[in-house]
């Protein structure tokens, strides 16, 4: 699609999903194993067939044994490799990566919103049009 001279990425059915389960992932990773049961309980007694998946994917994970908190970087930092001028360069480039990632997914989101608009603003054009066209019988 084009709106105003810049081609705009409109994803698929497929990608949404799989990034609303990366998200998903994500945010229960952050709370912990308590979060994974719990959602693994919940699928069970509302859709036994998403429960179940969930549990598969516990297990073949290592969610379902692991003590480990998180996977996500976000919430952990590594411990010290020994090397201050490198512990400091990582730390430095880590701030300045998520810092990145925040002004992308604002981006992101301004970019959704004018395509939100651009969509809008012909459909009621076309509203419009369709409303002024005089009828005939």
């Amino acid at each position: 699609m084009q709106y105003g001279g810049t081609t705009v990425y409109k994803p698929g059915l497929m990608a949404r999903l799989r990034d609303g389960m990366i998200q998903t992932r994500d945010w229960l990773d952050g709370h912990g194993k308590k979060a994974w049961l719990m959602a693994m309980i919940a699928g069970f007694i509302f859709v036994w067939p998403v429960g179940l998946a969930l549990l598969f994917y516990m297990i073949g994970s290592n969610r379902m044994f692991s003590c480990q908190k998180s996977s996500s970087r976000r919430y952990r930092r590594p411990a010290s490799s020994g090397n201050s001028a490198f512990d400091a360069y990582r730390e430095e480039t880590l701030k300045r990566m998520e810092q990145e990632h925040e002004e992308f997914m604002a981006f992101m989101a301004r970019l959704r919103e004018a395509r939100d608009k651009a969509e809008f603003d012909q459909f009621m054009k076309e509203r419009r049009d369709t409303d002024e066209r005089p009828v005939t019988l």
